[in-house]
């Protein structure tokens, strides 16, 4: 039997989650995330595993393998580190085997990463750091419009007219929001035009990476807003050329942390097998 944890330090927010693998069989012992908010995500990754911790009634001597992904190479305690693509790939797998292609949508990016039926990435492509499709731009347009995170996707879904952003630039994004509130055209059609501008640039990564068959799993902070997820879907079904069907899943958020800690179980074993077993810090 093994137990590996997995911490995934993201822009917004840190996730930790803890597996038991034993004979093949994969059992979710416990889950934490913390928003960062200008906290030191660091310090926070020893609280999300903490809690992890606390929430599977186990100590870290309990741990096999603790693995980390995203921006934890620096974390003190850690085994292991793995790529964020390659853990969101292994994760988009785990919630969903039918998965053959991983989006993640974060703070920063967008990126879209092909996989395998055993969740190897086989190519990928991202978005740029200053482009106007991130979970950065959406939430600095949510707060210009004095709207809660958690209301974007119901509002986006409410909306009669959207109205698209044009900019891929982040900054000239938001300058064509605030000449739209002037207008007076409404949050619900903003946003909505907002999430139909970012799904087009996600479809396009889907494409780019030979994508357009299969099941797409959504990952990353924006994964469970359900009016991005609508607008992909909207965006997908007017192209020819592709025949994805998109899917999203309660615990998306967590699909870097399920990963990591996943492989963390495999490199155990592996090197268990070799006699070269790791030792956590």
């Amino acid at each position: 039997m093994t137990i590996a944890a997995g911490i995934d330090v993201g822009t917004g927010a840190v996730k930790a989650a803890v597996f038991q693998v034993e004979d093949g069989k994969q059992a979710w012992l416990s889950r934490a995330l913390l928003r960062i908010r200008q906290r030191d995500p660091i310090e926070l990754a020893r609280l999300a595993f903490d809690d992890a911790l606390e929430d599977a009634k186990l100590r870290q001597q309990d741990i096999n393998y603790i693995a980390t992904t995203g921006e934890g190479e620096s974390v003190p305690f850690h085994t292991g580190h793995f790529y964020s693509m390659t853990s969101h790939a292994r994760g988009a797998i785990y919630l969903e085997p039918q998965s053959r292609a991983a989006l993640d949508v974060g703070a920063l990016h967008g990126r879209a990463i092909s996989i395998d039926e055993r969740g190897k990435v086989l190519s990928y492509k991202m978005t740029s750091q200053c482009a106007s499709g991130s979970g950065q731009f959406l939430e600095n347009i949510a707060r210009y419009l004095g709207i809660a995170q958690e209301e974007i996707g119901a509002l986006s879904r409410q909306a009669d007219n959207p109205e698209v952003v044009s900019s891929i630039c982040a900054v000239l994004a938001e300058t064509d929001v605030i000449n739209m509130v002037s207008r007076g055209i409404s949050a619900p059609n903003i946003l909505k035009g907002i999430h139909l501008s970012m799904a087009a640039r996600l479809s396009k990564l889907l494409k780019a990476v030979g994508v357009t068959q299969g099941v797409v799993m959504v990952t990353g902070g924006l994964a469970l807003d359900n009016g991005l997820v609508a607008a992909l879907e909207q965006d997908i079904a007017h192209l020819k050329d592709m025949k994805v069907t998109v899917r999203s899943h309660p615990d998306s958020i967590y699909a870097g942390a399920i990963g990591a800690a996943l492989w963390g179980a495999f490199r155990y074993e592996k090197l268990a097998a070799l006699g070269q077993l790791p030792q956590a810090a």
